[in-house]
């Protein structure tokens, strides 16, 4: 399969292509890094990555930004962060993306556990990580041609624990390998409209 894996360079980006680049033909895609560059938060940008990779078998993101800050420092404007980067960024890869997606293809989206068990200063991740799992349900019951899509959401990861441990006190971080194999599910597997929660 042709997969187009944004957010290459990151600590999942980096274990997704360690699954599954033996046996698939991997296009690493980043902002600034790997083979093509995206800004996942300005539709024209995906446009214009889609019209130079073309068709292809399936999109995997694991790339998104949102704020982490207490509630009582949150405003519309820092909210609009995560809503216009991680959430309509992904929402767009899929509007934009099925035009060039192939008969069957996937699109994988990436949540996070925040979704369903919120920690402090994480209102944003919560909101965005939700409302992604949310659209992932709705969206696979309406794909054309066979397409698929799925979300994967991840417990904090044993790589990311030296930037995030405050904030997940009490969690049991996963390692990137364990997170990378629910990519390959929701690649090399059949079904859709599920969020594969890892940890």
């Amino acid at each position: 399969m042709k997969i187009l894996l944004i957010g290459a360079g990151g600590i999942i980006g980096a274990a997704i292509e360690k699954e599954l680049a033996p046996r698939h033909d991997i296009v690493r895609i980043g902002r600034k890094s790997g083979d093509e560059h995206v800004d996942i938060s300005d539709s024209a940008s995906i446009r214009k990555l889609f019209e130079r990779t073309g068709p292809f078998d399936a999109l995997i993101c694991a790339a998104g930004n949102v704020t982490f800050a207490p509630l009582g420092e949150m405003t519309e404007d820092t909210f609009a962060l995560g809503l216009r980067d991680k959430l309509m960024g992904q929402v767009n890869l899929l509007l934009i993306g099925r035009e060039f997606a192939n008969e069957g293809a996937s699109f994988t989206f990436t949540t996070g556990i925040t979704s369903h068990d919120p920690i402090r200063s994480g209102a944003s991740a919560s909101l965005v990580n939700g409302a992604i799992d949310a659209f992932v349900r709705a969206a696979a019951i309406e794909m054309p041609r066979g397409v698929r899509v799925n979300s994967v959401s991840p417990n904090v990861l044993v790589e990311a624990m030296d930037s995030y441990a405050p904030y997940f006190r009490g969690f049991k971080p996963v390692a990137g390998a364990e997170v990378a194999l629910a990519y390959a599910k929701s690649v090399e597997g059949l079904q859709t409209g599920q969020t594969y929660r890892v940890g």
